[in-house]
């Protein structure tokens, strides 16, 4: 089986990214991005879908967080899509429902090629340690159009603590994400679409 991987190095004048993925990893993680909550969070996305991922950012961050999240969601996804190639024997989809706590999230995913995202979370705490909460579905929107994924998220309980929302979000996709790439033996070469091709 392929290794599936890719590497992706992005640089304009506001961020710079260097990305590394591993679709068949274990959930090892190296990530340095300047914004302390969102490295915790890719932690977490690399271990819960063990995928293998590396992440050195740097951006204007004196001026706000919003360049370099929306650009790393972008190199990410654009890791994402290169990584699945052709998407042949992919499971194609994936959903998880996961409680952190008194929040319980439910996230659908469809690796078919057309960019959708759906998300009720409505933040309510304009931070959550160094990182914009308004940012948080800008990222997955920004992830899931260069992935070109349907990636939808509903908060079944959205809960009263703001970090447990946002976790939870991130380690439900991570969760639904680990079952939609995965590769089902016996379909190893076949496409997972009537069309032939995704």
């Amino acid at each position: 089986m392929s290794e599936r991987f890719s590497t992706i190095h992005r640089q304009t004048s506001e961020t710079e990214i260097l990305l590394e993925l591993k679709l068949s990893g274990n959930g090892a993680s190296e990530i340095s991005t300047g914004v302390g909550f969102l490295d915790h969070m890719l932690t977490l996305l690399a271990k819960h879908s063990r995928i293998d991922l590396k992440v050195e950012a740097r951006g204007d961050l004196e001026v706000d967080d919003h360049h370099l999240v929306e650009d790393v969601g972008i190199v990410l996804g654009s890791a994402l899509s290169q990584s699945l190639g052709d998407k042949a024997g992919i499971e194609r989809y994936g959903a998880a429902m996961l409680p952190m706590d008194e929040v319980l999230v439910a996230c659908a995913v469809d690796l078919g090629g057309r960019p959708i995202f759906v998300s009720d979370y409505q933040p309510v705490c304009e931070r959550v340690g160094d990182l914009s909460t308004e940012m948080v579905n800008h990222f997955f929107r920004s992830l899931a159009f260069e992935a070109r994924m349907n990636l939808h998220f509903k908060l079944m309980n959205p809960g009263e603590n703001e970090h447990h929302r946002v976790e939870g979000m991130f380690k439900a996709f991570a969760r639904a994400l680990k079952v939609a790439v995965e590769i089902d033996p016996a379909r190893a070469r076949e496409i997972p679409s009537t069309k032939g091709v995704l």
